[in-house]
């Protein structure tokens, strides 16, 4: 599937090729950090399948549990996170934000890790009041 996207302040545009089975939702503490959210979701481009159209993205690589450097790409502008990906040379898979992304609302996640890290709560969202634009 073709998808394409870019960052709040729109500095930023890309295409990628992705498989919509490869979308997923990381309940990581760093990507609770860095989304100041309680998860972050992600679409897993094909190798080689990012395609950055407008804008120089900052880097900040990060170091995984695992002992691997995980660069994470955000715009320098608005701060919106664009892609985190692998030190492995080209071509490359990236892990797309999938709030940048146009087609995001097609996009249903598929799997689910680091759910260690997955807070209670997000078991039932439904009870919780909720009102279709802004306000508590």
């Amino acid at each position: 599937m073709k998808i394409d996207g870019s960052c709040h302040c729109g500095a930023i545009t890309y295409e990628a090729d992705i498989d919509p089975e490869k979308v997923g939702i990381c309940h990581c503490t760093d990507c609770q950090k860095f989304s100041g959210s309680a998860f972050r979701t992600l679409a897993q481009t094909e190798p080689g399948g990012f395609r950055l159209l407008t804008g120089t993205p900052k880097v900040y690589v990060k170091v995984g549990e695992s002992g691997n450097e995980r660069p994470q790409a955000f715009c320098g502008e608005c701060g919106s996170s664009i892609y985190a990906t692998s030190t492995d040379p080209d071509p490359k898979v990236y892990n797309v934000r999938a709030g940048t992304i146009r087609q995001r609302n097609e996009l249903v996640p598929k799997f689910q890790v680091w759910t260690r890290s997955a807070h209670e709560w997000l078991g039932d969202l439904s009870a919780i009041k909720s009102s279709e634009k802004g306000g508590a």
